[in-house]
């Protein structure tokens, strides 16, 4: 992200008037790591590739395709389990 959500609060702030309970969206929140981490989402990760090499590779999802995801501790257990999604 190139904003913290403080900024993007303070700017909310600043154009218009926010109560309590107020939400701020942000989209995906990118990882400055992605090259280890992975990246947050199919249209970042094309974004990657098409100024790595000059095209995407990767394609969009298409129907009956699936989304796993799952957040795994240093230690190897999961956070959470997993959470599956097909299209």
């Amino acid at each position: 992200m190139s904003f913290s959500f403080g900024e993007l609060v303070a700017h909310a702030a600043a154009t218009r008037g926010l109560c309590a309970g107020t939400l701020v969206g942000s989209g995906t929140v990118s990882n400055s790591n992605y090259r280890v981490c992975g990246s947050t989402c199919i249209a970042e990760r094309r974004g990657i590739e098409t100024v790595d090499t000059g095209a995407a590779k990767t394609s969009y999802m298409r129907f009956g395709d699936s989304v796993r995801m799952e957040v795994v501790l240093p230690d190897g257990q999961s956070l959470f389990g997993s959470i599956e999604q097909r299209g």
